[in-house]
């Protein structure tokens, strides 16, 4: 069947020993279209950033950069600045055809901790080739504040394709057609463009900005931080902000998501000549998010913004991404939203779990 593995199938592919894990698989990793990938118990300081490489395998690679290594056992703080490579509990051992894509899960994101997975023989991040066989590893990067981690955690999630599933423009168009995908015209070019919302009703408060030194985050205090501990709010009256290189913003989409329960999507860059700044780190759209078949009227899309190389204008309704469609192979069993722990179902502007609502 051609398209994303819904829930059903990939609970069948751990059943089968396709997806493995020495700790077994719990059903909360379980997501509509995706799984959720668990820290295992050693973290490795790495001077750099590598893949693999085509016939190499991570751990060969390792030797070559490994600094040192940490039990994270009974916890262990991963500091802002620096790269650690930590193996994952699953392992995978994919049929012919089947591939998979990686990313980070939205909280993930959220923090700036930049979380990428990588394989053995592996020549792009968070990429699965057809049908691989092998470790998972996580490489972390806390890019604005130091982050405290245990084994079992999950930040990242991937997702399992088998053939073709993403939609042509010309599909897509006729999607919005007949269940709308955005609160408004839809801009369609290589996927769905969105545009950020400078211009929030009944306030100028527009988005937050990572101050430069904070405290540690652990990653399993929910609705514990101080926002303006670790924040600074984004004002303006006039619809437009200048970013800071260097600087990491968290802004909302103007648009409002649907994501129809036989499709997924993935939120992907717009265009680098638009202006150098990233606006993607998580980006992983359940069936059902912003959906009314899970009891939402659409979703805002929360923009994870770094600015490169100069200060840059960025000006409300301006589009700045796009998410990419893909179809289903078969209706999942749940949705995002519904009778699930789903944290950002409804969202507007909104900060990672682990800090508590402004007032």
């Amino acid at each position: 069947m051609t398209g994303v593995c819904p829930n059903q199938q990939i609970e069948a592919m751990i059943k089968r020993g396709e997806i493995s894990a020495a700790v077994p698989v719990l059903p909360a990793q379980v997501q509509p279209a995706s799984l959720d990938l668990r820290l295992g118990t050693v973290a490795y300081r790495v001077r750099a950033s590598f893949l693999a490489g085509e016939g190499n395998s991570v751990s060969d690679r390792l030797g070559e950069f490994e600094m040192h290594r940490i039990d994270i056992t009974d916890g262990a703080v991963l500091e802002k600045g620096c790269v650690y490579l930590v193996p994952l509990m699953e392992s995978l051992s994919l049929p012919e055809g089947m591939s998979a894509v990686a990313n980070a899960k939205s909280s993930t994101g959220r923090l700036d901790l930049l979380t990428r997975t990588i394989t053995d023989g592996g020549t792009e991040f968070d990429r699965v080739l057809a049908g691989y066989s092998g470790p998972l590893y996580a490489e972390i990067c806390p890019r604005s504040f130091s982050v405290l981690v245990r084994p079992g955690m999950r930040l990242n999630q991937i997702r399992f394709r088998q053939g073709q599933a993403v939609l042509s423009d010309a599909d897509l168009a006729a999607l919005h057609a007949e269940t709308p995908l955005v609160d408004g015209p839809a801009v369609i070019q290589d996927g769905l463009g969105f545009s950020v919302d400078l211009r929030l009703p009944n306030t100028d408060l527009v988005g937050y900005r990572a101050k430069p030194h904070t405290g540690v985050i652990d990653l399993d205090r929910i609705g514990a931080y101080d926002p303006l501990e670790y924040w600074e709010e984004v004002r303006t009256r006039d619809g437009r902000i200048i970013l800071d290189p260097g600087a990491f913003y968290i802004l909302v989409s103007r648009e409002a998501v649907h994501i129809p329960p036989m499709y997924a999507a993935e939120m992907a860059p717009y265009l680098a000549m638009v202006g150098e700044f990233r606006v993607h780190y998580a980006g992983f759209f359940d069936p059902g998010f912003g959906h009314a078949a899970a009891g939402g009227e659409g979703s805002r899309g929360v923009l994870e913004v770094r600015c490169h190389e100069a200060p840059f204008v960025l000006e409300h309704g301006q589009v700045v991404g796009r998410l990419v469609y893909e179809k289903m192979s078969e209706m999942p069993t749940q949705l995002y939203g519904a009778g699930i722990a789903s944290n950002y179902q409804g969202q507007g502007l909104k900060l990672s779990k682990h800090f508590k609502s402004p007032s």
